[in-house]
């Protein structure tokens, strides 16, 4: 059922261990296309073909060249928006324990956050295939397709690709927050990518209190304790400054 912002408040100021889980919809809002749905990345191109391990594997110089590196342009270009700003701010006065996020851009931190759980990996760390050296994005210049390590072993975003496993230190950590908590924030996802879509469900049957905010009802309104119905970048500041006034 869609609720006020007074009522979310409310619920916010009552909880002593609120935790978040953000999506591709929260940073949408910073120009980061989302990967699913309508305008999604995936309607242009075939993720089997460009975002699977096994496409890596095959051929990185073509997957370098028709997926990462156009989303290395858009990430690099991405700045946080005031949602990302609000959780940050969450943060910082002890109303927010820790993001768990299905995003790989890395705005979370930009923003201020330091407790992020990144479910995915993240984009903005590059990795070497063969040593595992790892570097900030930025460093890494396209000069070469695909682009290689000082010990000449092929570079890859340290994020998952399709036909990998969660991190197991990330799917551990954030199963933990899930059912430590006593409200959970559900922002900008449809919850409805497995393993990530059952850690609301996981937090739910320990008794925690959802709260979603999102344009549109998603698969988990139904057992949501509210819907905030709305853009992130709107509503979260909002949100924050009612707790916080």
């Amino acid at each position: 059922m869609e609720i006020s912002l007074e009522k979310a408040a409310e619920l916010l100021k009552k909880s002593r261990n609120t935790v978040a889980l953000t999506g591709a919809g929260i940073s949408v809002e910073s120009g980061i296309p989302p990967f699913r749905g309508k305008g999604g990345l995936w309607e242009t191109m075939d993720p089997m073909e460009f975002a699977h391990i096994r496409a890596f594997r095959n051929n990185p110089e073509k997957v370098w060249d028709l997926l990462l590196r156009t989303m290395k342009d858009v990430l690099e270009k991405a700045r946080p928006n005031p949602a990302h700003h609000a959780l940050a701010d969450m943060e910082k006065t002890g109303k927010l324990e820790a993001i768990i996020t299905q995003n790989i851009d890395g705005l979370h931190q930009a923003a201020g956050n330091k407790k992020v759980i990144e479910f995915h990996g993240s984009f903005a760390r590059i990795i070497c295939t063969d040593c595992h050296r790892s570097l900030p994005i930025q460093e890494l210049f396209l000069e070469e397709l695909p682009p290689l390590c000082t010990c000449g072993g092929i570079l890859r975003p340290d994020c998952v690709f399709f036909g990998e496993n969660i991190p197991e230190d990330a799917l551990y950590t954030a199963q933990e927050y899930s059912i430590s908590c006593d409200l959970m924030l559900v922002i900008g996802t449809s919850a409805e990518v497995w393993p990530a879509a059952d850690l609301p469900r996981m937090a739910k049957n320990r008794s925690a209190l959802i709260l979603e905010i999102n344009p549109e009802p998603t698969s988990l309104t139904p057992i949501s304790d509210g819907l905030l119905r709305g853009r992130a970048g709107e509503l979260l500041p909002q949100l924050v400054a009612r707790v916080q006034g």
